[in-house]
């Protein structure tokens, strides 16, 4: 049995992805997510998809059962339901979330989910690439590479690349820059090979913190990562990037603001558009201006500056 491992196929609404995602790098032993496989025909025409599937590679480290599984996942899918739509989410919004759970053979599952990802080009200048590809970089280009590991955050998503061009269009070489809730650490990436002369980071999942330092050694970058939560930060920053979910924005803007110095910028992502007013609230409560609103697809982020 614990040569075995899961695949999960849960229906989700594809825009919430990263944030179902994240159920299962929390609560399980996941090591990768797939969503939208396709299948081409010889003409390069996509015959088949599976867009609105989460595939999920769960690990059997304990040797559990396949009812021992099943009950697991029933139950944190259930609960974590049940706390999304307490926040505002709506049904809809998630999608729902009914699955099909299989025991497989453990021999080629770790390969599965990363056939799918490729070079992401975020901007013209900003480029993620998965570790496992040789890539060679344009002149100009600023490539940071990627492994996940149980750590969420590839590149691939809307609120991550709103986060990056942020970065890109704000901050200021020599920036002290903090990233919270940084997962793979891909953001605070960018922010030290852009230019910052400071890089901190912190997540309070306690799992990622050596995902995202083994991924800065891999991009040859120094950033300081550690467990915690803005409002444990003793620090001032000159630019901050918080790619969250909207509810946890809101509730924490205080203690973002906190870390912001005189006349700092910070990049809010995380935030489907039609929840957008539940954080233009929290900052304006706060004091803080609005530069600018970068949309994508359904996915919005705000720039905000500190001007107290």
């Amino acid at each position: 049995m614990a040569n075995n491992y899961y695949e999960l196929r849960l229906e989700i609404n594809p825009d919430m992805q990263d944030v179902i995602a994240e159920i299962f790098f929390e609560n399980f032993d996941c090591d990768g997510v797939v969503l939208a496989e396709e299948a081409y025909n010889d003409a390069e025409e996509m015959v088949s998809t599976t867009q609105g599937t989460l595939k999920v590679f769960l690990r059997d480290e304990y040797g559990e059962s396949y009812e021992d599984m099943l009950y697991d996942v029933e139950n944190v899918l259930d609960l974590s339901r049940e706390e999304f739509l307490s926040r505002g989410l709506t049904e809809d919004e998630l999608g729902s979330w009914e699955f099909v759970l299989e025991e497989k053979k453990t021999e080629d599952w770790s390969k599965k989910w990363k056939e799918q990802w490729d070079v992401t080009h975020v901007t013209d200048k900003v480029v993620v690439v998965p570790d496992w590809i040789d890539y060679k970089s344009k002149a100009g280009e600023v490539v940071v590479k990627i492994e996940p590991g149980c750590a969420f955050g590839t590149g691939t998503h809307h609120t991550t690349q709103l986060c990056m061009k942020a970065l890109e269009k704000y901050m200021k070489q020599g920036d002290r820059v903090a990233d919270i809730g940084m997962g793979s650490g891909i953001l605070a990436i960018l922010a030290k090979k852009l230019g910052a002369s400071y890089v901190y980071g912190c997540d309070n999942d306690d799992i990622v913190i050596d995902v995202a330092k083994e991924n800065a050694i891999k991009n040859n970058v120094e950033c300081t990562f550690e467990l915690g939560t803005a409002d444990k930060v003793n620090d001032k920053f000159d630019f901050i990037v918080a790619n969250i979910l909207h509810f946890v924005l809101a509730e924490i803007m205080g203690d973002l603001k906190a870390l912001m110095k005189a006349g700092a910028l910070m990049s809010l992502s995380g935030i489907l558009y039609e929840k957008r007013d539940c954080v233009i609230k929290a900052y304006e409560e706060h004091g803080l201006e609005l530069v600018e609103e970068i949309e994508q697809d359904q996915w919005t982020s705000f720039v905000v500056k500190r001007v107290d």
